[in-house]
């Protein structure tokens, strides 16, 4: 089993930059493929970027790509979002989620993780 807990969000302008990092607990963060998922008011929650357990293998949203990153640090256990040239449209609350995987695999839909960290506000103002 793992805990997830986000940090890093907040309010920035357009054009700006956020990091938004995912610190894991438990002993076996290197098995569990990694996803972040956002969520507007009103608005269904949305799969943003996903990470294979090595790191090998990312997938993005299209409505990302060219401006998020997604990485990871397994000794450090933690999964980070680099968020560049951010829109208004970002605003939303950002989840980490996690789940058990094979090497190589990382996944796009919410319904495929098994756990969920609590979420990080972000906000881009115009």
């Amino acid at each position: 089993q793992v805990q997830l807990v986000e940090s890093g969000g907040g309010l920035v302008q357009a054009g700006g930059s956020l990091r938004l990092s995912c610190a894991a607990s438990g002993r076996t963060f290197s098995n569990y493929a990694m996803g972040w998922f956002r969520q507007a008011p009103g608005k269904e929650r949305e799969f943003v970027a996903a990470i294979s357990r090595s790191g090998s293998g990312t997938g993005l949203a299209d409505s990302v790509k060219g401006r998020f990153t997604i990485s990871r640090d397994n000794a450090a256990k933690i999964v980070y979002l680099q968020m560049n040239s951010l829109i208004p449209e970002d605003t939303a609350v950002y989840y980490c989620a996690a789940r058990d995987a094979g090497s190589y695999y990382y996944y796009f839909t919410s319904m495929e993780y098994d756990y969920w960290g609590q979420g990080t506000q972000v906000t881009v103002s115009s």
